[in-house]
């Protein structure tokens, strides 16, 4: 039991963090929508992404049930690690100050001054705000797809608690814009990245050696240790770039 925790906590805390910055970023968007355009349009849009979003789970997370687990392993952890790698590095470079931080406020008024081009909304159906709903719903759902069959497929049993990571996601991610009713700027979104990326990465390794028949020492216990050391690499390095871009 203890084994299997080691396992299953990392992969529900993986696809929670990784679904709630994609789930952060379509928020601000659909937010800036719902306050120029209206409601309606917005909640119908995102509505009707995450429905689709839900069938492609339904349909391909079964469907991987007919994969040799050994090729699933060894893809989806070549897949799932330069994924993780990606948003470590941005992450990194972020924290060293070498590029700039993604400001959520920023990016919900650039969007509301984009709708507000399009002139009001009429009294009907409102093409333009369903559009940008379910367009960036999608955009950032599909990413949360991904990454929540790669997670789920690393392992029998996975995929259930996966999904319930990213669930989970979604409902705090809700909870807060009802009640802040405004983009989540204070949420702390490269720090959300940085853990996100040491995760997957962590994962991607992890299931990368278990395709190719790597035996782990320790077995599930693996997965702590690999975190904790992409994490450290990884702060080792940000610290290093400092400097260096100081003296430059």
């Amino acid at each position: 039991m203890i084994a299997n925790w080691a396992h299953l906590a990392p992969t529900i805390l993986a696809s929670f963090f990784a679904s709630m910055v994609e789930f952060v970023e379509a928020l601000t968007v659909i937010l800036a929508v719902g306050t120029v355009r209206g409601w309606r349009g917005a909640l119908m849009g995102a509505g009707a992404a995450l429905a689709v979003l839900l069938a492609l789970v339904a349909a391909l997370g079964p469907a991987l049930g007919a994969i040799p687990l050994g090729w699933i392993q060894l893809i989806v952890g070549a897949l799932l690690l330069l994924f993780g790698l990606r948003w470590l590095r941005k992450a990194s470079l972020r924290a060293a100050g070498i590029i700039p931080l993604h400001d959520e406020a920023a990016a919900f008024a650039k969007e509301t001054e984009r709708l507000r081009g399009h002139g009001a909304a009429g009294a009907g159906f409102d093409k333009i705000g369903f559009a940008a709903a379910f367009q960036i719903t999608m955009l950032e759902g599909v990413e949360v797809v991904f990454i929540v069959i790669a997670i789920g497929a690393g392992g029998r049993g996975l995929l259930v608690p996966a999904c319930l990571g990213a669930a989970a996601a979604l409902a705090v991610v809700i909870v807060l814009g009802v009640v802040v009713h405004g983009p989540l700027a204070r949420i702390p979104e490269n720090t959300l990245k940085f853990v996100v990326g040491v995760l997957l990465s962590a994962f991607g390794a992890f299931w990368f050696g278990e395709g190719l028949g790597l035996a782990w020492p320790g077995d599930d216990w693996a997965v702590p240790a690999l975190i904790a050391g992409f994490a450290l690499i990884a702060l080792i390095t940000t610290r290093l770039s400092r400097p260096a871009r100081i003296a430059a």
